[in-house]
């Protein structure tokens, strides 16, 4: 494989992606059901308290380009839980498994990828914390995936909402990269995982959004996976907050190792400088 310069891919990116969009301008109005139009406005309420109502985690990871061989390169992929906690159960504890980070112990196994959530921390009503992942203008999810090739989305979705019966175990997968909802969908089937393309049975989930934080890489392009509800009940044998992130279970990391075998073969094919 022919190794490209970092320079020449910004060049590539700067002509390929809409200037307004690599600005981060111009977003559409907020979902109607969104108590908040973005991060930025939930952050300044002053009735909510950080680590109290909601929280938020983050894993940068440390790179370098300083000898004049062929370096570290940049970030790669950057996994996301914008509606983490009680807001999309199960979305936090994915997120880190998915990362590469056990959820209970935090210890690393394999790969490790940078990572952010948002969290709701309420006993009830984390609802009302939801922030529309096309409105999610935290600075630390907009930097990370600004400077990464690929992110990846995670969400929770009723089986209704995905227009499925409501026992149904599912994911949609969508976004605005082709290839990598191509592996998702192929790897999570051969997992024995039901995996829908989102842009074929549900257009309002299917991620594709330019302004969604999945898709704000250095490509313009990301996945997005909506999990419906009995899914995720399913990866835990304890569906609580405090529970959770001990009890997974084997349906749980069959998940998470098809979520990373897309991930490890979309990165192969990608040059690193």
């Amino acid at each position: 494989m022919t190794l490209i310069s970092r320079r020449h891919l910004l060049a590539t990116i700067a002509v390929a992606v809409p200037a307004a969009q690599l600005a981060g301008v111009a977003t559409p109005a907020a979902a109607a059901a969104d108590l908040y139009p973005s991060n930025t406005a939930l952050y300044a309420d002053p009735a909510l308290v950080e680590g109290v109502d909601y929280g938020r985690r983050h894993r940068r990871h440390g790179g370098l380009d300083d000898n004049l061989g062929t370096g570290d390169g940049y970030p790669r992929t950057a996994v996301l839980a914008p509606h983490g906690g009680g807001i999309e159960v199960g979305t936090s504890e994915l997120c880190l498994a998915v990362a590469g980070y056990h959820p209970a112990t935090l210890a690393a196994a394999g790969p490790t990828h940078d990572y952010w959530m948002f969290e709701g921390l309420r006993a009830s009503n984390n609802a009302d914390l939801h922030i529309s992942s096309s409105h999610c203008d935290d600075l630390v999810a907009r930097s990370l995936c600004g400077g990464a090739l690929n992110a990846l989305g995670l969400h929770g979705c009723t089986a209704a909402q995905a227009g499925l019966p409501d026992e149904a175990r599912a994911v949609l997968v969508g976004g605005r990269n082709a290839t990598f909802k191509q592996f998702l969908l192929q790897d999570l089937n051969a997992a024995g995982i039901t995996a829908i393309d989102a842009g074929i049975a549900h257009e309002d989930l299917d991620g594709d959004d330019p302004a969604n934080i999945a898709n704000r890489t250095l490509l313009g392009a990301g996945a997005q996976l909506e999990i419906t509800t009995p899914l995720r009940t399913a990866m835990f044998e304890v569906n609580t907050r405090a529970q959770r992130r001990h009890t997974t279970t084997a349906l749980f990391w069959s998940f998470v190792a098809a979520a990373r075998a897309s991930i490890a073969r979309l990165e192969a094919g990608q040059p690193n400088r």
